[in-house]
């Protein structure tokens, strides 16, 4: 049973705290950071393939790009950065595309305010993953790979 200080807005700074504190948790970022470098490549390769090769529309194309992104991030994920917190491939995985669907979102509305702030569609997109990064990583921590 949680005791009212750890649901407390200072038991959680103080559990922030502590987790920034732990080498281990910086390790985890930076593999969910080289599986979502990863992942970026793999989106951009089939958005790539998928409009200029096989001519689907860029709506059509950056949705599947996504959902083949995700499936290698879940995969590299739960193989490598979060190898010890496996549960289920399946409830994971959900959870998985749940918190990736969110960051997504989060992604697409900072990059559609940068642009409108007048920055360049790539600068504003590198950004925008940079910004949602540790948002994506602490949902799939805390949630998707979460320890038992």
């Amino acid at each position: 049973m949680e005791r009212s200080s750890d649901v407390s807005p200072t038991g959680a700074l103080a559990r922030t705290r502590g987790a920034l504190g732990r080498r281990h948790n910086w390790f985890q970022l930076a593999k969910f950071s080289a599986v979502g470098a990863s992942g970026y490549a793999v989106n951009l390769a089939v958005f790539t393939l998928l409009v200029h090769a096989l001519g689907f529309h860029y709506l059509a194309a950056a949705t599947c790009s996504f959902l083949v992104a995700v499936t290698n991030n879940y995969a590299w994920n739960r193989l490598w950065t979060f190898r010890g917190q496996r549960g289920h491939v399946a409830y994971q995985g959900l959870r998985f595309l749940v918190v990736s669907t969110s960051a997504l979102g989060a992604n697409l509305l900072i990059l559609y305010l940068l642009v409108r702030l007048g920055l360049g569609e790539v600068l504003a997109q590198a950004l925008a993953i940079v910004l949602v990064t540790p948002l994506n990583f602490v949902g799939n921590k805390v949630w998707s790979f979460r320890e038992r």
